[in-house]
């Protein structure tokens, strides 16, 4: 049976029992934290109290993990914490200022009455004493974890005024077996690597999977025993099928904002190009037509424009063109340097990118119009970047040649942090999901 709930599903459960917060005080008017603040930038003290109540420990690891890994907020020791509360009563608050906290998390987890899981957390404001966020969730208990990365989410939301992104998932490539004969297995997990799910048997080997912006639904390539297909993959019920039969080489299928189209470079004798097929009548339209090598394409948010990666200029650069192709303009324009798999973010504000110069390979991003470029992390050989669904943050993969493989990490926009992200063995090509909902 799926126990996994979508957000409005949560919602509707949480509301018959809210918990009410206080009056803001003034610190908390909008949000408490400056994110893109320069050189001065100090990421928010939060204490994350022991919840009380069978499944509280867990709870208490989920939401600290998550911060630990957020940049924005930084969790306290537990070892250092003056008072052990286990409820989410109101917390003394002279005993959180010794130790510099400005937001202690209290809170309860348990079983109902009925058997369902319920968790309880209250957000406290060290400085005014107010609480300032509060919230109950009830729900089956197989979706403990993900209750925790919702609570994690209204706390990040409520201390930065940004969207969260913790209650989300990765699809990635997961890699097993020496180096010239690699297994290759379409994956899925939580995007702090647990949940981990198989969802193709390694078999044939597969690339590029691709999130759906609005279904469970996710597009990637399968090189069977013919030529390479796109399929179209759902999550939940596994149903696949064949997106279509092209002649030739298939590359980078990936979605359109409305979910109802694929677009994907197709190569034709020396030459690919882009098109873009309609998920319900499975007509497709040519968007490039140059003897180039086209590919790599994104949609903007809007689905107003594309970005991708071309050779038209005699080396691989970024280009963006309008949704239904036309004059495509140049944007990377880096010294003695490559440009490929642009990805635009979610928030339409930048473009990420992978860029190769002297034998380094960074991921890095830009503005739509090519300016502000900013290398995040740079070494060898990091490649295919992936947006989380707030636009804060990029996943991506690197790998250190040899008889190693490739492993996740990910990085906030500002380059201020870098975590791996856990895989069971080598890992490539990930894609973030959207918020689920």
């Amino acid at each position: 049976m799926n126990t996994r709930l979508t957000r409005r599903q949560m919602t509707a459960l949480l509301a018959a029992a809210p918990i009410p917060a206080l009056p803001l005080g003034p610190a908390l008017a909008q949000s408490a934290l400056d994110i893109k603040r320069g050189s001065g930038f100090q990421p928010i003290p939060i204490a994350v109290t022991n919840f009380g109540g069978d499944g509280g420990p867990q709870a208490t690891q989920i939401i600290t993990n998550n911060f630990r890994r957020s940049v924005f907020i930084t969790p306290l020791d537990p070892n250092s914490f003056v008072e052990k509360q286990t409820n989410p009563e109101a917390p003394q608050m002279d005993k959180w200022k010794v130790l510099n906290a400005q937001f202690v998390v209290t809170g309860r987890t348990g079983r109902a009455p009925d058997g369902r899981l319920r968790t309880e957390f209250r957000l406290w404001d060290v400085g005014t004493g107010a609480q300032v966020a509060g919230q109950q969730y009830v729900t089956d208990p197989n979706n403990a974890r993900r209750v925790a990365h919702i609570v994690s989410d209204a706390i990040f939301t409520r201390i930065t005024g940004e969207k969260g992104w913790f209650d989300s998932r990765v699809v990635f490539v997961d890699e097993t077996g020496p180096k010239e004969n690699r297994s290759k297995r379409l994956t899925l997990m939580d995007q702090d690597g647990a949940n981990l799910r198989y969802l193709s048997r390694g078999d044939e080997l597969v690339v590029t999977p691709r999130f759906s912006p609005t279904t469970q639904d996710v597009t990637y390539m399968s090189f069977g025993r013919g030529d390479p297909r796109v399929y179209l993959l759902n999550i939940e019920t596994g149903q696949r099928e064949v997106v279509g039969n092209f002649p030739g080489m298939t590359f980078s299928p990936r979605f359109s904002p409305d979910g109802q189209r694929v677009i994907m470079s197709l190569q034709q004798g020396s030459a690919t190009n882009l098109f873009t097929m309609d998920l319900r009548s499975r007509s497709t339209t040519r968007l490039t037509d140059t003897a180039a090598i086209d590919t790599s394409p994104s949609y903007s948010p809007d689905g107003s424009q594309i970005v991708f990666e071309s050779d038209r200029g005699g080396g691989q650069q970024v280009y963006v063109m309008g949704a239904g192709g036309g004059a495509a303009k140049r944007i990377s324009f880096g010294e003695g340097a490559r440009y490929s798999t642009p990805v635009w973010s979610p928030k339409g504000d930048l473009i990420a990118f992978t860029r190769q110069k002297a034998g380094a390979f960074g991921i890095g991003v830009m503005k739509p119009d090519g300016s502000g470029e900013r290398i995040i992390t740079e070494g060898y050989h990091n490649e295919g970047p992936t947006w989380a669904p707030n636009g804060l943050y990029l996943m991506f993969f690197r790998d250190p040649g040899g008889q190693a493989g490739a492993k996740l990490f990910m990085a906030d926009i500002f380059g201020r942090g870098e975590f791996p992200v856990p895989t069971p063995s080598w890992g490539s090509d990930p894609s973030w999901s959207p918020l689920l909902n």
